[in-house]
């Protein structure tokens, strides 16, 4: 890789871990800004609800102008977007201006995550493609593990607002890294479809507004309407791009074995994730009444032991094909959740650690093999679109599994955890299984070696 492309790759990695840690951070300081800015628990649930909407809802379209203007604009534009937002946001007065600044921060957060996976597409050869995901796989394990604690070390120190400037300069940072080094992509020669995109924001929002709803246990009206809107939206976008040569919502690309095995793969997997990051603090505190410092303490070892595990999977996946790969790392995971489901009335900390290990080695062993399968089943003109479609599947499945687990609490109550995370385990079991099918797919070896 030259020079030129290391600095590239060190402009997308540092986006892509503002755009996680800010999450894992936002989460974590929910209850102090919400105090601070005297709001209801309910309602400051929007601070987390306003980004999680706008990145979803509008991922597809950014990704499909990505493969149309370049991916470049979008990346650099979103990364300028999340910066100003992030200030904006550290500098809100209310609530309500605090979730209008984090809608703005969801968008450009959007612009960054749709297009990603592209732009190391365009960095990596295509025999080194799975160390590049890898890496990816990486940063976001690292961001993802290290968010609790940079959030109660800030809080520690400041207050809500510096969790959110001290984006600023880092993303000023990764500008300077990517004016001059993010590479120049092709350009698409179709027009953008507006019409599409708005069609597009309106069924996913709804989807993820009737998953969130659900998961607050809302009345089952306002699920059902909110349903009915997302598939109404959806049917309606398939009917206005059919016959269109790059539909926003890639119907095309999925009539590719391999990438609609891959797609589906990452769906389960990432509702099994879903599943157990939302149910297992419960059964830390409520269950095995840990403290909210030994819950953090107890749910480290997933994370790590992913991002360990990720590049490793990468490079593997240069060699191997992602199915198998996929598979092995699945039904670890599966096995990890279901010694979770299983653990003793009062297991010791080395216990859980092992077994924590265990799920958190076995997603790392999924991920990168399965970038790199739906990146290199893609034309390289749809780059943007599989990117798009990488970051749509992750956020669909952890908004179901969140949702789910709201469920498993209205079931079986105190034993809600226990329950969510052996559903975890049988969602791991489903996804290598569909994983191993990619093997028996028609262009599995054309994806290997692309």
């Amino acid at each position: 890789m030259s020079a030129k492309n290391r600095r590239a790759m060190a402009a997308v990695m540092l986006a892509v871990a503002l755009a996680t840690l800010d999450t894992a951070i936002a989460n974590t300081a929910l209850p102090s800004i919400a105090a601070d800015l005297h709001a209801a628990p309910a309602a400051s649930v929007w601070i987390i609800n306003a980004y999680q909407l706008a990145m979803v809802a509008t991922l597809l379209p950014l990704a499909a102008l990505g493969d149309i203007i370049g991916h470049r604009r979008i990346y650099i534009s979103g990364l300028a977007v999340f910066t100003l937002a992030s200030l904006a946001c550290a500098l809100a007065p209310t609530l309500g201006a605090l979730a209008g600044a984090r809608v703005l921060q969801g968008l450009g957060a959007s612009a960054i995550m749709s297009v990603n996976t592209a732009l190391i597409r365009f960095l990596y050869p295509a025999h080194r493609l799975g160390r590049g995901v890898g890496m990816n796989a990486l940063v976001v394990g690292v961001s993802f593990a290290v968010g609790p604690t940079m959030a109660s070390l800030i809080l520690s120190a400041g207050t809500w607002p510096w969790l959110f400037g001290v984006n600023v300069p880092l993303g000023i940072i990764a500008l300077v890294f990517a004016l001059p080094a993010l590479p120049h992509t092709a350009t698409g020669k179709h027009a953008f479809d507006p019409v599409a995109a708005l069609l597009n924001i309106i069924a996913f929002a709804a989807l993820i507004f009737a998953l969130g709803e659900s998961a607050q246990q809302a009345s089952v009206t306002e699920v059902v309407i909110a349903a009915a809107v997302a598939l109404v939206f959806g049917a309606l976008l398939i009917r206005r791009e059919a016959g269109h040569p790059a539909p926003m919502l890639p119907v095309d690309l999925f009539r590719r074995p391999m990438f609609a095995l891959s797609a589906l793969t990452a769906v389960c997997s990432f509702a099994a994730q879903g599943l157990a990051f939302v149910a297992l603090p419960f059964y830390f505190e409520t269950v095995l009444m840990r403290s909210q410092v030994e819950t953090g303490f107890l749910m480290t070892p997933w994370s790590v032991v992913v991002a360990a595990a990720a590049p490793i999977a990468g490079r593997l996946s240069d060699r191997y094909p992602p199915g198998l790969l996929g598979a092995i790392g699945l039904a670890i995971l599966s096995a990890g959740m279901a010694s979770l489901a299983l653990m003793p009335a009062h297991p010791g900390v080395l216990d859980i650690i092992v077994r924590m290990s265990i799920c958190g080695a076995g997603f790392g062993f999924f991920q990168s093999p399965n970038l790199r399968a739906i990146m290199s089943s893609a034309p390289p003109e749809r780059s943007g679109g599989a990117s798009g479609i990488i970051a749509t599947s992750r956020l669909l499945g952890q908004t179901t599994g969140a949702a789910l687990v709201a469920l498993c609490f209205g079931l079986v109550g105190r034993h809600g955890p226990t329950l969510a995370v052996t559903i975890g385990a049988v969602f791991a079991g489903a996804a290598s299984v569909v994983s191993g099918l990619r093997l028996l797919a028609p262009s599995h070896r054309g994806a290997h070696g692309v």
